[in-house]
């Protein structure tokens, strides 16, 4: 797929760890990996963002599963990231029920959807 300077070659859902050893270190790794995916091109989907808005006005675990399920269905793909985590098992899970496609490293997903000239 070529990309137009002014597209996005796909939505990417970034699912990984978030409560699992510490949180705020995920959410710089998942925020560093999209900052990564938009370099290349892609328009990353980040749900570790909402740990800013829950850290100001929290909600419970089920707000924020049904919000980020509300996104993933408009993603292209997911992109699930290294660590343990139920949340992101359970989107990678939604994710295939959806026929959307699962990669897991930003090379694999490079692979697919960046083409060599």
């Amino acid at each position: 797929m070529e990309k137009d300077t002014n597209e996005f070659i796909a939505r990417i859902y970034i699912a990984g760890p978030y409560t699992k050893d510490d949180p705020i270190k995920n959410v710089e790794n998942a925020i560093m990996i999209a900052d990564q995916l938009a370099d290349l091109g892609f328009a990353p989907y980040t749900p570790h963002f909402t740990h800013y808005w829950h850290t100001n006005y929290p909600r419970p675990y089920d707000f924020w599963s049904k919000l980020h399920h509300e996104f993933l269905q408009y993603c292209d793909a997911v992109l699930r990231i290294p660590g343990e985590s139920i949340g992101a098992d359970e989107e990678v899970k939604k994710a295939y029920n959806l026929k959307i496609p699962v990669f897991y490293s930003v090379e694999e997903l490079k692979k697919h959807y960046i083409k060599s000239s």
